[in-house]
């Protein structure tokens, strides 16, 4: 198995932008941004999942990651971080569901896991109508490829409030965030 390493181009200007990115999409839930990725991404990560990665997890945050061998390795080479099963702090495994994952709790609400996941589209159109705090009125989503069971478990993650999961929705370099706070109805 060839392996080749490449993190962002610009470490440093690279995970500032995808930053920036992260913090206006989690205060404008559903806005679509688009982030800089790296120049070679390992199967199993979309770009702005592996933008995500680079610039938000570290030796100290944990992770659960099922994308194969050689994202497992880019992460381990890039992010020195530990790789769980329970209790991570950020999640990139398609067979999660929001009801498993940490949700903190009453009195330590932060603690709750954020939950990356890849989709096949994601575009600022008819589809999911996102209303809550940081949309004025409404926002519509259009999502591709999210599990069909993702509005329900949404619902329920919501009513655990200030419990709860946050998600970053990825999908080739855009991401956009749901923070635990939004209701999404359909159409």
């Amino acid at each position: 198995m060839t392996t080749s390493f490449p993190g962002f181009a610009d470490p440093v200007l690279d995970s500032q932008s995808c930053f920036r990115a992260l913090l206006e999409a989690m205060s404008r839930p559903g806005r679509v941004q688009r982030v800089i990725a790296p120049p070679e991404v390992p199967p199993g990560l979309s770009p702005a999942s592996a933008a995500v990665l680079l610039t938000l997890v570290d030796a100290d945050t944990p992770l659960r990651l099922n994308a194969g061998a050689g994202a497992e390795a880019w992460v381990r080479f890039h992010c020195g971080c530990p790789l769980v099963r329970d209790g991570a702090a950020f999640v990139l495994d398609e067979g999660a569901g929001l009801a498993e994952l940490e949700a903190g709790t009453d009195e330590e609400p932060e603690r709750g896991a954020t939950l990356i996941l890849e989709v096949a589209s994601l575009d600022e159109a008819a589809g999911w109508r996102l209303t809550g705090p940081g949309i004025r009125e409404a926002h519509l989503l259009r999502v591709g490829g999210a599990p069909e069971s993702f509005i329900a478990e949404w619902e329920r993650n919501r009513a655990a409030f200030p419990r709860g999961v946050d998600v970053l929705l990825t999908a080739g370099d855009r991401l956009a965030a749901l923070p635990r706070t939004v209701r999404i109805e359909e159409g």
